[in-house]
């Protein structure tokens, strides 16, 4: 008798790297699997989005060592950047996006609180921007007492993943610094 393959467990995201000074939010979809594992974002080494940070800022060595990951989460908070995912949790076997079932999208109004000066949302891929109106939606609500919240660009850019390779980290790399320096953050 053929033996039946496993359901996928629920997996659950990061928590949102973000601060009052937040001005640009990098919005993936859901961690891959070494991301999870490592509970980092963007922590699979092919994926483009260190390379491409530290590219645009050279001037602001990346950290690295025994603690990097809190460091590299500090240093993107002091250049403004902010980075979360639009699904909390869903069922995944893989890292693919299109393998992604049954998500459970964060609730981005309570992101505006912590992130007053708020100017765009950073899609990084597809699947990500697929969701880019109801993120904007939630995020300009402003909700009870708030009064209207400034408006938010909201921009789909190339996905960093490796899975992405149509993409050369020179047109990736472009489509970032367009975007961060419409912001002021070049």
């Amino acid at each position: 008798m053929p033996q039946e393959a496993a359901a996928p467990e629920r997996l659950h995201g990061l928590p949102p790297v973000v601060s009052p000074g937040t001005a640009v939010l990098v919005l993936g979809s859901f961690p891959g699997v070494a991301s999870l594992r490592a509970r980092q974002y963007y922590g699979h080494p092919q994926n483009h989005f260190w390379r491409i940070l530290q590219a645009l800022w050279p001037q602001h060595p990346l950290p690295g060592g025994a603690h990097s990951y809190a460091l590299r989460c500090q240093w993107l908070l002091d250049r403004g950047l902010g980075v979360w995912d639009v699904y909390a949790s869903c069922l995944r076997q893989g890292s693919l996006d299109a393998a992604i079932r049954d998500p459970v999208v964060n609730d981005f109004a309570l992101l505006r609180a912590h992130c007053p000066g708020l100017r765009a949302i950073a899609h990084n891929g597809a699947e990500s921007f697929r969701h880019a109106p109801a993120v904007l939606h939630s995020l300009q609500a402003g909700g009870p007492g708030h009064g209207a919240a400034p408006p938010i660009e909201s921009i789909k850019l190339p996905s960093t993943s490796p899975a992405n390779a149509s993409w050369s980290f020179e047109r990736k790399l472009a489509a970032w610094a367009d975007l961060m320096a419409r912001h002021g953050m070049l």
